[in-house]
């Protein structure tokens, strides 16, 4: 169970008093909305008197007078009296004229913004007004001037006169009309696309008018020749209703087209027919065919053909009593417990932090290229003696796949043994034969392309099954060689182990899958616990710490880069996941999502210990350092929390580029069912990640295969590079979220932290060689702890802790008050050789 922390003291008066974290609230923001909100409509009323009062009032705003504005003498006959008649002068004469009323406007926008009414986008509605203002001040200074000789003041105000002077001695009227036509245009082009279609038609008349004929003449000839006669001129409703449909559906694609942060559906690769190749006769053809998948047929579930989301709400919470076999009333009158709470305010990383591929995910297809190898191909197995009756070609980011039906009679052995053949004729780096594909009835060709189409992570984060996925913890990892978004849900895997070399792809992999946690998870449901023992891989993830991770209380930082506190926080995870199998067992649930919907929907008592888990993912670089410093001391705890810590939603991730027996033993292995393999230096390398060869013939930069029961799955990983990583977690550091990192409980102490003998500390030839000095080096000190002893003998946590032990055990110091160090109870040196002579006696 995770230890609550001692009070701090607060370190300032803002803090003493809650003031910054009200500042953070939705409250506050809700307020602060209110208040611009009157602001605004004050400013309008002042400014809707100022057209009628300005007259009488402008005198004395012109010259005023020391101390005037306070409005003593009531002098201003302004509705919103002196403060009223002052901004309104200012915005109104000084400044814009009637354009000026399109401030207060832009303000109860903003107010609406803060208060969470309607999610608007402030800097869009900023520029626009701004332009806005700007364009119809110089516009009602020309054109309002002559028509109002009686204004008090300009309708354009100051700034109006000023740019139309300014502009006219520079370009003249005719200058400025055609300068205020175009900046028109663009604002409003920039407003919507439809503008471009009017002023289109607005110049070519003509054909606009032919168009308008011909589209009626070709209806006409549709209702003739469609034998339509006057009863079945009418159309019913339903029809109108199906054609508006289409043409909103076309009209929404060609929307999302446009807009940046719709999901793309993924782009299917290119499937190209080579049979005619395999002749050696045929030339190709300009035009390839590339066929894509056909779109299935939507089926509206109950859910979607409810149009009241009143109704909807309604049909999903029944569905959920059916299921779970409560009464209706229950749920009416017990609002579930928003797992999100306190910080609701909470926004996931926008898709605007991620840089956009251009090539929006489509692969780049080498026709030329797809014969020469098709050709070459074919010439390798009949030399052979290997017919083949079909060949295809499937493009993928990075290789394309050669499927290849033989003849019958042939052996499959035989084509698997012409690897090196093919690479040899094609002159290619990592040819991989897949004999047969599985599912399929054909054998697999993997070919990498010449110019290879890097997969950004942006591609795969906006795809239409990332954004409507629906596992636990998804992560992304890239695209197939069919171009498709690969995705993996960790809840199922549950443990993954990555492998590769130097340089292959490993660091950017789990960055990729770090990021697409984060796009999906809120803090509250997700906690990271990073071990970094190069200290420069997850450094780039500290500012999100407060929010997303999870520590032993008295580390320094969340990320660990001491390989000496390794052990020590893996066996805090294991405290922490016996704790929760006896919550678990308490609740009389199986998993922790049974046990999460049962919190949320009050059939646990908090009162009892009961708390919301969220998932904790531990992951774990250069695993190989870690076994060669602490051995089997690290391996043992990540074997437990392996087989176990499944159902209590945690799960692990461990990469090391140097897959050897040694590092990747049989239990590690037997429990890490989930494997990822970038390029390795020989084929023994992938036996032990894979289990299989295969991992040796990939082609680097984030090729990589991924295994998870079956047979592996060619993936092409996508790119995130640093900066993009620095904005993702800038951003989350800016938004409302936890203070502090989750704190992981205290480690259960060694059974022989006794000593080896079991005979206890008294026994002198039982204890630690480092036992006299430790002692009086506490003494000395007066502090008592056990990270103070393992700084002062360079010695492991655990042994530091044993000795901690065996000085509580002789009366030295006392016992272990959380984190906090230990007190000494021997004053002096003269009373520690006391209790050393009486140990020796013994």
């Amino acid at each position: 169970m995770a230890k609550k922390k001692t009070e701090r003291k607060p370190s300032n008066i803002r803090e003493a008093i809650g003031l910054a974290r009200f500042l953070k609230s939705e409250r506050a923001d809700f307020l602060f909305g209110l208040l611009i909100i009157a602001f605004a409509v004050y400013t309008l009323i002042a400014m809707f008197s100022y057209m009628k009062t300005g007259a009488a009032d402008q005198s004395i705003l012109e010259n005023l007078r020391p101390g005037e504005w306070i409005n003593t003498d009531r002098k201003f006959v302004n509705y919103g009296s002196s403060f009223g008649a002052l901004l309104s002068y200012f915005f109104i004469t000084n400044c814009f004229g009637y354009a000026a009323f399109l401030i207060p406007c832009f303000l109860i926008v903003v107010g609406i913004k803060m208060m969470q009414v309607y999610q608007v986008n402030l800097w869009k509605w900023f520029f626009g007004t701004c332009v806005t203002m700007l364009w119809l001040s110089v516009f009602m200074s020309k054109v309002l001037t002559p028509l109002l000789p009686d204004l008090f003041f300009n309708p354009g105000g100051n700034h109006g006169v000023v740019s139309v002077t300014y502009t006219e001695n520079l370009i003249g009227p005719p200058g400025l009309t055609a300068l205020l036509f175009f900046t028109a245009v663009a604002i409003l082009t920039f407003i919507s696309k439809q503008t471009i279609t009017w002023i289109r038609r607005m110049f070519n008349p003509l054909k606009t008018a032919a168009s308008k004929a011909s589209e009626m003449v070709n209806d006409k000839l549709t209702k003739l020749n469609e034998g339509e006669d006057d009863t079945e001129k009418t159309v019913s409703a339903e029809d109108h209703t199906e054609e508006s449909n289409k043409k909103n559906r076309k009209s929404n694609n060609a929307a999302n087209q446009t807009n940046d942060t719709t999901p793309r559906n993924e782009e299917t690769s290119s499937v190209i027919d080579l049979t005619n190749f395999s002749a050696m006769g045929a030339n190709i053809s300009a035009n390839s065919t590339h066929t894509a998948k056909p779109a299935p047929a939507q089926t509206r579930t109950a859910s979607q053909t409810v149009s009241n989301p009143t109704d909807r709400l309604t049909v999903e919470v029944g569905k959920e009593e059916k299921a779970s076999g409560q009464n209706v009333a229950s749920t009416t009158f017990d609002t579930p417990i928003n797992p999100l709470e306190p910080f609701t305010r909470y926004k996931r990383p926008g898709l605007d932090l991620l840089k956009r591929d251009g090539n929006e995910g489509k692969p780049y297809v080498d026709m030329e290229e797809i014969k020469t190898h098709n050709e070459e191909i074919v010439r390798v197995l009949k030399s052979f003696g290997i017919e083949i009756r079909e060949i295809k070609a499937t493009v993928g980011p990075t290789i394309t796949l050669y499927e290849i039906t033989p003849a019958e009679g042939i052996r499959i052995t035989k084509i698997r043994s012409l690897e090196d053949d093919i690479a040899l004729r094609l002159s290619a780096l990592g040819v991989r034969i897949i004999a047969p594909i599985p599912g399929k009835g054909t054998i697999g060709i993997e070919v990498p392309n010449k110019k290879r189409h890097n997969v950004s992570m942006e591609s795969i984060l906006n795809s239409k099954k990332f954004q409507e996925t629906k596992f636990d913890l998804p992560i992304a990892l890239g695209k197939t060689i069919t171009n498709e978004v690969f995705m993996a849900d960790l809840t199922k895997i549950p443990h993954l182990l990555v492998a590769g070399a130097t340089g292959q792809g490993k660091s950017v992999g789990l960055n990729v899958i770090i990021t697409s946690l984060l796009y999906k998870k809120h803090p509250n449901e997700l906690k990271l616990v990073l071990i970094d023992p190069k200290k420069v891989e997850f450094s780039v993830y500290s500012p999100i710490a407060n929010h997303f991770m999870a520590q032993v209380d008295d580390d320094d930082e969340p990320i660990i880069t001491d390989v000496t506190k390794v052990v020590r926080t893996l066996k805090s995870l294991c405290t922490l996941m016996d704790h929760r199998y006896d919550l678990l067992k308490l609740a009389g649930a199986r998993n922790i999502k049974e046990y999460n919907d049962k919190f949320l929907n009050h059939r646990l008592n908090p009162e009892k210990g009961h708390e919301f888990m969220p998932y904790i993912v531990v992951i774990i670089d250069e695993f190989g350092d870690l076994i060669m410093t602490a051995g089997k001391e690290v391996e043992m705890p990540i074997a437990r929390i392996a087989q176990l810590a499944r159902a209590v939603g945690i799960h692990m991730i461990i990469a090391t580029q140097r897959p050897t027996t040694s590092i990747i033993t049989g239990n590690i292995k037997a429990n890490f069912p989930g494997r990822i393999a970038f390029k390795v230096s020989s084929m023994m390398d992938s036996r032990i990640i894979l289990d299989r060869p295969g991992a040796n013939q990939l082609i680097g930069m984030g090729d990589m295969l991924y295994l998870n029961g079956n047979e592996p799955t060619r993936v092409q990983c996508a790119f995130i590079n640093t900066p993009e990583i620095v904005k993702i977690n800038e951003y989350i550091a800016n938004q409302a979220g936890p203070v502090q990192p989750m704190e992981l409980p205290e480690p259960k102490g060694d059974d022989d932290a006794n000593g080896a003998g079991g005979n206890g500390p008294g026994d002198i030839g039982n204890l630690d060689p480092f036992f006299e000095e430790a002692a009086r080096s506490v003494i000395i000190s007066q502090q008592g702890s056990t990270s103070m002893i393992q700084r002062r003998f360079s010695i492991g946590y655990n042994r530091a802790g044993r000795l901690m032990d065996q000085l509580e055990s002789a009366g030295i110091v006392g016992a272990a008050h959380g984190g906090k160090p230990r007190d000494v109870l021997v004053a002096d040196e003269n009373q520690l050789n006391m209790i050393l002579s009486q140990m020796k006696q013994k």
